[in-house]
Formats: C-alpha cells, structure tokens, sequence
C-alpha cells in the first residue's frame, strides 16, 4: 500500500546486506540461512519501535510479549515506562496517568476505536469518592486482556478529540492477528511481604481461525484477587491556632523548648506555631478481585472486506476496612464536649515554626472505623466493518457502546474517649513516637459514646455510545482521508443515606486484628488500638438496612458531539530524502445538557459551542535511520463534570447572590501545541531520540464572581422555593444576582518540556554478553500550573534475554508533585513525595510451551508520603506515610 516507500528502501538495503554477506560464501559452497526469531520483552521493544517510525505523528507504543503476556501486570505501570508519562498509584497499584505534566483528565482514553469511560472508588488521600469526572482509571482492567497500547502525543484530524496532553489507545486482541489455533493458559501466585497472603491470579485465552482463513474467534478470561494492607502515620494536616482562628488553652503555663519565630501576626506567639491536627496510626485494609472477560469475532467474506465484533466485560471489586487512631488537636482551647485540650510542654525546631514534639492533658481520641465495599462494572460492544471498493477507495465504519458503574457503600463511626493524657514526638522522622501516660487504649470502658459520621452509598454510571464513518481514497503517494464521528456521553451521579443508629462503644469492639501491625515502617512500631466490631453491629441489626436517594443532590450531565473532518497524507522524495506529511482541519459540534432537581423541580439546562482543530504533522527522514519531525495542533479537553453540574445550588435572596453551582455554558479548554523530535534508529532495534514540545493554553477554566441574572430555567425553582419572599424584591427575571461560578479565562498558561530516549540491544558483544539491552528514558516538564507535575522523570530498565531464560530489572522515579495550592488549613502547599519503584521480571522456557516466571513488584517497598509546606511554603509537615509491601508473583504459563 501507500506510505511505505521508506520500509522497502529499508526492506531492499537489509536483502542487499545479506546477500553481500552470503557471496563469498556461496562461491564455495551454499548454506541453509539460519533465522534469527527475537522474543519476550525485547520482541515487544522492537515492535514498538517500529511502530513509532511508522507514524505520521509523534507517537509512543508498548507492545505484548506474546498473546495475553503484557509487559506489566498493570496497564499503568506499562505506560509509565513511556517518555512523558508518570502515574499516581494507590493501594500499591498504579490507577491514573499524567502526560507531559497534565493531569489524568487531561488525557483521553480509547479502547478499540472508541472513547470509553472507567472509574471506581479510591481513599481519602486520592481525593475520590467515586470517579465521576474524565480521568480514567486504567487499574479497573487487568493487563493480560490487551496486546497493544499506542499513545499519541500530537493530534491528528481524524482523531477523537479531548485530549490536550495526548491520546491513550488501548486494543485487546483479535483472532486474525494470528493463523490457526492459539491456547494459553497462565497461573500466578501473588505474595505480599506486608499481608504475607497468597493470591491467585489466572488467565486463559483460546483464539482459532476457519474456512481457510475467513472466520476466526478468539475469547479470554482473567482473574486475579489482591490483599493489600496500606499502614503508616499520618496528621490530617498540620495547622496552627492562628491559622484555624482559635488560640492554645492557658499558655502562660506551657512549657516551651525553643523560640518560636519572631514573624508571628498573632498576640500570643505560640499560636503560630504548628502541630498535627489529628495524630494517628493509620491501617487501610483491602481485598479486591478483578475479573475481565473479552470475545472477539472477525469475519472476512472476501478479500475486500472484514467485520469484527468485539465483546469486553471488567469487574474490579474492593471491601475495605480502615482504622485511624486520631487524637484531637483539631481545635483549640479549653478542654470539654470532646474538643480542646490542655498544652503541657512544647519542644519546637530550631526555626521556631512548629511542634516537633508536644505533651497535652485533656484530649480525647476519635477512633475511626470505615468498612468500605465498592464495585465497578464495565461493559462494552463494538462492531467494525472494513471495505476495500476499489483499489483506491475504501471506508472504515463502527459502532459501539461502553457502559461503566461504579458504587460505593461506606459506614463509617468515631469512638470517643474520655480525656486523657497524649504526647507525640517526631524527632526520627515521619513516624511519631506516642505515650498515653496510664490511660489504657485497649479498655473498651474508656469510650463514652459512638458518633456515626457516614452511612451513604454514591453510584457513578457512565454510558458512551459512538457510531464512525471513514472514508480513505489513495493514488499512488497522496491520500485523502474524510469522515462523520457521532458521540453521545451521559455521566449520571446519585447518593443516598442510612439510619444514623446509635448504640453503646463498650458491646461492639475488638481487638486490632493485626498483631504485626506497622511492621516495616522506617520509624517507631505503631501502637495497636480498639476497632469497631462490623461483625457484631450487622449480626445485632443495630442500624436499618438500605438507603434514602438524596435526590437534590443527584445530577446528570450530557454530551452529544458530531465530528467531520479532512485530512491530507502524502509522501515525497526530496532528493535522497523522504518527506511524509499529515495535514487536516476537524470540526466538532458539543451540545451540553445539566439536569438536576432543584428544591424538588427539575431543571434542565441546554448549551453548546463548536471548535475547528487544524493539524499539521511532518516527518523528514534524512537518512535511512534518522527522521526529524515537526508537529503542530489545536487540540481541546472539555471542562469537568463537576464544573458543569447543577445539583445543590445555594440562593441567597436576601443578598442576592448564587454559589454551589456549576456553569454547563462553559467552553472547553483549548491548546495550541507544537512538538520538534529527532530519531536516529541504529544497530539491531537500537534507538536514540530527543523530543521538546510546547503547549500554549489559550483557554482556560477559573472560579470568578460574576453579575448577572440567574439562568431562566432556575426561575421556576426560585419561586417555589419556601424561603423566598417577593418582599425581598430579588425577582430572578428582574435583578441580576452575583454569582459565584466557574467560567473561561483567556489568561491562559504554558506547559513545555522535552524528552529524552535510548534503547539498545547489546547485539554487538558477542556470546553470552549479547543477551543483554537497556532502555531508559528521562522527561523534564515546566509549567504555570503545576499540580501533578514532576519537573523530573526517569525510566531505566536492564535486561537479559537468551533463548531459554531472561529478565529484567527497572526502576521508575519522579520528583515531588504539587497537590493542591493553597494547601488546606494554612498551608501554602500540599506536595507528595516522588517515589522510586523497583520492579524486577524474570522466565524460564523449560520446552516450545510451557515457561516459568518469576516476578517482582515495588522491591524496596517503597513509602508512599503526603506532606504541607506550612504558611511560609518552606516547611516538611507529614499528612500522611504508609507502604504496603513488596509483592512476589511465581508463575506457570502454558500455551500451544
């Protein structure tokens, strides 16, 4: 076909060098070719590399090892080994991506052609409830259901847009990418050095083709369990009197070591100082399955023509229980009603900012305990159809839809103490160390009520349906590609509450259920305390069953699109270089619709807006094994759900004002981005690359105060609402009110950065040191906003790979990360710490089919750390540390 001019200059110069190499051998005498076949990891680097100088457009690929082998067992944990590419993991696992700074809902994600949304519940310190924006949660899909990934880090026309950062496309697998009978089964024991639990994790996939060649079928299915213990220390914050508007009870007589700062607003300097809000050991424990199913059916009628259906089902279940042990220091002064405490004695740091160790009489602990279950299902169904009309025009066609829910139940209680004596100190480090004096944590007696803080269920129901025509016509080295893309994208949120029982603390608790509990901790042994008993709560029947839809503050935010667009391709000698370019223009139309009952009406809210997306796309090869590029775009990612709910606005009618309200006339965000790269592909598979790209952020989202009349399809609400009075004179169609709204800014931003590529077999040894290859990658990002961005990244992986056994070893890191500026309770910053993850892979072949492995993950166990720079943005002040252990997976794999 077209556009692969630069693979038969490649194709003829290697047939060239081999029969070079064969001449003077064949004027003595003719030997049989000995055919050199690469697999494993290194067979996946090499695929992909292909792949990346194939393309128009700068673009990354991770490719399977074999059928149903990923690189990873997980799909995130994969992606990170791409340039650009960092992830946020949680519970041990890697759940979301960033690209070249931007944060997960930045990225847009595919699976077999079409947009498809993902999500599930998370803790506290992710900042999720349940998922219910764009970010996807690639942790609800097990690997072993996919055989390739590309990540398209410039646009093209015919691409879906709505991903500034780049574009993730997932594909699982189909029986025509292989002849004949295909079988694999795999089984895996996972060990957890932390839970020292074994979990099993299973796959099978079958794949054949028939009637010469015409039908195929394929099917696979995996399963997996994990137990996962997340243990450490952690402070909901830190804060200070001053900062929280209160002051420190009596402190004439405090006892103070070390000078507070001299730079303090407040009458008493003490107030200024820093402490932990609510110290506490913290255990969050988890057993999850995971269970994903695919189908795939492809039928060729002929030579011209092809239908594939595609089948996938994923279920990702979690039940968590989580035990806090929190002393209140949340607020201050005189003690009583379970708040305030007595301050015994200070010791503070040398610079005089904050608490490094404190002794206090009079607080009372807030034990909590959460049982946590959640599920998310996802279902989707595209149907294909290729078609070959003439030797110059063929159209693309399909239609698919994907669906995900996700719910999430929570019950969640504080036992509260009498008051007693507790002191901290972190002089060693993140861990503090704590003495309770005499007061006896483990005598249930000490309880003296039960607050029940949450009994709720949250569901997230996502639904997606996509129908696409394409049509290609192509002579000789041009091509023009055109197309209509149809989505219709509806996110529908809902809670509801449950009986709010109360019952007596000192029946319905036990013992920490962990023995070893904080073993492994760089830092003191955290200290064992009393849980609630879920067990005996459910078995007493102690809270009524099921739960109250809130329905104001429910809502669903639809988006129906139609996409058109042209795009150019064409590939031209320019003496004894090729240029191949990509140009197109996309025009797509968004209508926006918010629904939502307020006050008991239903309101319903109806916008829209267009964009046209140009792109450009060029690549020069220079030479056979050096290609320059040059990229530019418009691209554009919507506004959050959040940003465009209506659900629970807040009218004040006697100041005539509007808050708690998202604005669904907002337009998307829009970037102009150009990228630059040079690609010297050398030796066997060998690569050595460097990319700078640049995104312009024209358009934006801010929160500004805004006057203006409420939108009319509010009026009917107002004025059913009891609290509004026409004595008010704040007639909505007759005042303008002022509103407290999201809105665009054309401000802007900039994000820039390069990236930096090396991957190479050492083919050029000889022997046994031949087996061995390095890839490594390192991505600089600089940005105005910066939350979830690293400056830095690294990706470095070693491997050896002969015939019969290889492995790998690599290594991840990236630099602290902004959370959130400001940072919460006087903190200028909330950052987390850059982990550096060690993951090691290792086969055996012992015959053609069966194989042994061995694999390891997060082998230094490494900390995950949540920490506040305090009101100067110069401070380290622990929120949360915790590990969750090294993972070991010893498994058999058999295939046909």
């Amino acid at each position: 076909m077209l556009f692969k001019k630069h693979l038969l200059n490649k194709s003829i110069a290697a047939i060239t060098c081999i029969m070079a190499g064969q001449l003077s051998a064949a004027e003595t005498e003719t030997e049989p070719l000995q055919e050199i076949v690469v697999t494993g990891f290194r067979s996946s680097l090499a695929k992909a590399i292909d792949q990346k100088r194939d393309a128009f457009n700068v673009r990354e690929s991770i490719m399977a090892e074999d059928i149903g082998k990923f690189p990873d067992l997980n799909i995130a944990e994969s992606i990170q080994r791409v340039p650009g590419v960092a992830i946020s993991r949680e519970g041990g696992e890697g759940r979301n991506i960033t690209l070249r700074g931007f944060a997960p809902e930045f990225t847009q994600t595919t699976l077999n052609g079409m947009q498809v949304p993902a999500g599930s519940d998370g803790l506290d310190s992710g900042g999720i409830t349940v998922n219910s924006g764009r970010a996807f949660d690639f942790h609800v899909f097990a690997s072993e259901l996919f055989n390739r990934i590309d990540i398209q880090k410039t646009t093209t026309a015919s691409m879906e847009e709505g991903g500034i950062a780049g574009t993730v496309d997932l594909y699982s697998a189909k029986p025509f990418d292989s002849e004949g009978l295909q079988a694999l089964v795999s089984l895996q024991d996972g060990y957890n050095g932390l839970t020292e639990e074994h979990d099993p994790r299973v796959a099978l996939m079958v794949s054949n083709t028939f009637a010469d060649g015409k039908l195929g079928a394929l099917a696979s299915v995996a399963y997996s369990e994990r137990t996962v213990r997340q243990e450490g220390f952690g402070s909901v914050r830190w804060t200070s009197p001053y900062a929280n508007g209160d002051s420190w009870f009596e402190p004439e007589n405090i006892v103070v070591n070390g000078t507070p700062a001299a730079d303090c607003p407040a009458e008493e300097p003490l107030d200024c100082l820093y402490a932990p809000r609510l110290p506490r050991a913290d255990f969050f424990g988890n057993n999850q399955e995971r269970l994903g199913l695919t189908a795939a059916f492809q039928f060729r009628p002929s030579d011209n023509a092809l239908f594939t259906l595609d089948v996938l089902h994923s279920e990702l279940d979690n039940d968590r229980k989580n035990y806090n042990s929190m002393e209140w220091l949340l607020t201050h002064g005189e003690p009583g009603n379970f708040t305030g405490q007595t301050p015994l004695e200070f010791t503070l740091d040398p610079r005089g900012k904050y608490i490094v160790a404190g002794a206090f009489d009079d607080v009372t602990s807030w034990y909590e305990s959460r049982k946590q279950t959640s599920d998310s299902k996802f279902d989707q169904y595209v149907l294909s159809g290729e078609f070959q009309f003439t030797d110059q025009l063929s159209l693309d066609a399909m239609i698919g839809s994907a669906k995900n829910d996700a719910d999430r139940e929570e019950l969640r209680f504080y036992y509260r103490s009498v008051p007693h004596m507790y002191s901290y100190d972190y002089s060693n480090g993140n861990v503090a160390a704590v003495d309770y004096g005499d007061y006896d944590m483990t005598d249930p007696t000490n309880f003296v009520d039960v607050v029940n803080a949450n009994n709720r269920n949250h569901n997230v129901r996502k639904e997606n349906l996509t129908s696409k025509l394409d049509l290609t016509f192509e002579v000789e080295n041009f091509q023009i590609k055109s197309g209509l893309h149809y989505n219709d994208r509806e996110v529908q949120y809902s809670t509801g509450r449950g009986d709010n029982g109360t019952f007596d603390p000192v029946n319905y608790t036990m013992p920490f259920p962990y023995s070893d509990f904080g073993s492994g901790l760089d830092g003191p042994d955290l200290v064992p305390f009393l849980v609630a008993d879920f067990d005996a709560i459910a078995r007493d029947g102690l809270l009524e069953p099921g739960f109250t839809e809130s329905l104001g503050e429910g809502w669903t935010v639809t988006e129906e699109t139609l996409a058109a667009y042209i795009e150019f391709n064409n590939s031209i000698d320019i003496g004894t270089m090729v240029l191949r370019s990509n140009f197109g223009l996309r025009w797509v139309d968004t209508t926006v619709t918010s629904e939502a009952l307020v006050g008991g009406t239903p309101v319903e809210i109806e916008r829209g807006y267009d964009n046209y997306l140009p792109s450009m796309n060029l690549s020069l090869e220079v030479t056979e094994d050096v290609i320059t590029r040059f990229s530019y775009g418009r691209s554009m990612t919507r506004p959050g759900l959040s940003s465009l709910n209506i659900a629970g606005p807040d009218f004040g009618y006697t100041t005539r004002t509007v808050s708690n309200l998202g604005n669904p006339e907002l337009d998307p965000y829009e970037s102009n981005d150009l990228d630059l790269g040079v690609e010297w592909y050398f030796g066997e598979e060998g690569l050595l690359a460097a990319a700078w790209f640049h995104k312009d952020i024209v358009v934006s989202l801010t929160t500004e105060t805004v006057e203006k009349f409420v939108d009319s399809e509010f009026w009917p609400a107002i004025y059913a609402d009891p609290e509004y009075d026409e004595s008010y004179q704040a007639d909505p169609a007759l005042v303008p009110y002022t509103h407290f709204i999201p809105t665009n800014s054309t401000e802007g931003f900039t994000v820039k950065g390069y990236e930096l590529t090396y991957q190479q077999p050492f083919t050029f040894l000889s022997g046994w040191a031949s087996g061995f290859g390095v890839t490594a990658n390192y991505t600089h990002v600089t940005a105005e906003d910066s939350r979830g961005l690293s400056p830095d990244s690294y990706n470095l992986t070693l491997y050896y790979e002969q015939e019969k056994f290889g492995g790998r070893i690599s290594m991840n890191t990236r630099d602290d990360y902004l959370l959130g500026m400001p940072g919460g309770n006087g903190n200028a910053e909330e950052r987390k710490y850059g982990p550096t993850h060690v993951d090691f892979s290792s086969f055996w072949h012992f015959n053609d089919n069966l194989t042994f492995s061995l694999e390891a993950i997060n082998l230094t166990d490494e900390e995950e750390r949540i920490y506040g720079t305090g009101d100067d943005n110069t401070l380290d002040l622990t929120r949360e540390y915790s590990h969750t252990g090294r993972q070991l997976f010893l498994g058999v794999r058999y295939s046909l």
